[in-house]
């Protein structure tokens, strides 16, 4: 009888819950409170999240806003309404949309071009193109009506901020002997035109896939209401304007 209860004490005892042998009480609490913390690196964890819900709906689903649609909100819009004395935000001017168009005039006798352009304007842009057609037949230049002559893509919001973008800061650096654009192509109700010769300047284009050279013009669509509202908006955003 004597073994046997020195066995049941040698037992090791166990939780309320059957969990394991029951250790000394501040180890236990140590454990409880090493528990707790776990807790507390889950919520660090989604901190993050909840610091990028306070910047949109985009933010909150893990999404990353245009950073030239965040820069002007933040900086911009202030810096417009101190620079012109705007009274209320809704009257700071701002960009609408971006249009880039492609004219293929060789596509008359090359069908293949606007293939190779409407890939390469999706590069560009991030979305499909829209393939342009002649509106009417001119024999001269053996146009047909309805023939397809170019390509072309309309941007806006997100899309359009991250080609701005792309645009300022990575491919007019490329192009050769740049010394800025005109600040003389403005249409006189803010809105701006800009040639380029060469598609290659984006890096996302291809080399290797290229037949020939192409330009394009960048159409930037404001809702400035003078040149000079929409020459300033641009140079906010960065647009390197040709000084002399």
């Amino acid at each position: 009888m004597a073994d046997d209860k020195k066995k049941q004490e040698e037992k090791p005892k166990k939780h309320a819950h059957g969990e394991g042998p029951v250790t000394d009480a501040k180890v236990h609490a140590e454990a409880k409170k090493g528990g707790g913390g776990g807790k507390k690196r889950g919520r660090d964890q989604k901190a993050p999240a909840t610091i990028q819900a306070a910047q949109g709906k985009a933010a909150a689903r893990g999404e990353h806003p245009a950073r030239l649609g965040v820069a002007y909100k933040d900086q911009i819009i202030p810096a417009l309404m101190k620079e012109f004395g705007y009274k209320n935000p809704m009257q700071v001017p701002r960009v609408e949309k971006v249009v880039v168009n492609m004219g293929l005039g060789e596509a008359i006798t090359n069908n293949k071009l606007i293939e190779q352009a409407e890939e390469q304007m999706m590069a560009i842009t991030g979305q499909k193109a829209v393939v342009t057609r002649s509106r009417k037949s001119i024999a001269n230049f053996k146009l047909r009506e309805n023939q397809p002559i170019g390509v072309m893509a309309t941007l806006r919001k997100d899309r359009m901020y991250e080609f701005l973008d792309r645009l300022l800061s990575t491919a007019l650096p490329r192009v050769r002997d740049f010394k800025g654009v005109s600040g003389k192509s403005f249409d006189g109700r803010g809105n701006y035109t800009l040639g380029i010769k060469e598609q290659i300047i984006f890096p996302e284009i291809n080399y290797d896939r290229i037949e020939k050279i192409k330009g394009m013009n960048i159409t930037i669509v404001t809702t400035a209401r003078s040149d000079e509202e929409g020459r300033a908006l641009l140079r906010y955003f960065g647009m390197p304007f040709r000084t002399a």
